[in-house]
Formats: structure tokens, C-alpha cells, sequence
């Protein structure tokens, strides 16, 4: 694997209302801006929006996809743009650096018009 080497993407479905509702279960984070329409409306949000850690473990997800978890290093991320229900995220990642022990490698969410929603960087132990 060579710096710029591009990852096969990850693409996920239409996140859903129900989704949000199942993770807020799963994660134990019950703040209703994820989950209770007319709440996130007041808060001016316009509607609910996804828990970040869910856009994150996406990532996650695709990572796992790519390397084996017990490779995995360091793990780190800045969420950039809210994510809503109907939007479908798609997770693409690269080599940006190597090392005689490393592989350093970035990986961001997007949503179907490009909107970044979270930028990660991870690095890989060779083997």
C-alpha cells in the first residue's frame, strides 16, 4: 500500500428517524435533538439531527472494513456538519503518510451533495 492508495467506499442507506431512536437506545444519549421532532424544532434545528457518534462509527465501520480492528492504532475525529434523517453518508479514505511501522491514513463522511460530515484520521500498526 503507497500514499494516495484510495480506499474502496463505504455506502450507507437513507438514515432514518427509527435509526436515531434505536441508537439513542443502543448509546444510552437520550438528548432529544435527536430524537423528538418538535424539541429540535424549538431548539431551532429545524427538525432532529444524528448523533454524531453515530456518523463517526460509520467510520468506524468502513475502517474495520478496510484494516483488521487489532491493527488499529489511533482514532480520531472532527465533526463538521449536522447529518439528518434521508441522508445517505458515504465514507472514503486514503494513505496520506507512511511510516517503517505505520500506515497514517484519513477518512471523512459525506452525504450525497459532498457535505462533509465528519473528518477522520487513523493510523494502522504494519505487520
Amino acid at each position: 500500500m503507497e500514499v494516495g492508495y484510495q480506499f474502496e467506499p463505504l455506502h450507507k442507506e437513507e438514515i432514518t428517524h427509527s435509526q436515531l431512536v434505536r441508537y439513542a437506545g443502543a448509546s444510552g444519549d437520550f438528548n432529544p435533538i435527536h430524537t423528538v421532532v418538535p424539541f429540535a424544532e424549538s431548539a431551532g434545528l429545524g427538525g432532529v439531527i444524528a448523533h454524531g457518534m453515530l456518523v463517526k462509527g460509520f467510520v468506524g465501520q468502513a475502517i474495520s472494513q478496510w484494516f483488521s480492528t487489532k491493527d488499529l492504532v489511533k482514532f480520531s475525529t472532527r465533526f463538521r456538519a449536522m447529518t439528518r434523517p434521508g441522508e445517505k453518508i458515504t465514507v472514503q479514505g486514503s494513505v496520506v503518510e507512511e511510516t517503517e511501522e505505520r500506515w497514517i491514513c484519513q477518512a471523512e463522511a459525506v452525504n450525497e451533495a459532498g457535505e462533509v460530515k465528519v473528518k477522520s484520521s487513523f493510523e494502522i500498526k504494519k505487520r
